[in-house]
């Protein structure tokens, strides 16, 4: 039963890789700070992966589902 469940989270996490190809996360950034006058800077760090990875992450998830032994 155990590897059934760790075969259906590597399928969800593949799909959902292969549906989502990134994100985006904002940090913020002080650059000036003259007593009550404050400048930040919002600062983009985008983090990307290939699609190629949720599908062998899905198509290992399928191989994992389907050879497991039936209980």
């Amino acid at each position: 039963m155990n590897s059934k469940i760790t075969g259906i989270v590597l399928m969800v996490i593949g799909i959902l890789m292969l549906a989502y190809t990134g994100f985006n996360y904002v940090t913020t950034k002080k650059v000036v700070d003259i007593g009550p006058i404050q400048i930040n800077q919002k600062i983009n760090h985008p983090v990307q992966w290939s699609p190629i990875i949720g599908a062998v992450l899905l198509v290992g998830g399928i191989v994992i589902v389907t050879t497991s032994k039936k209980g």
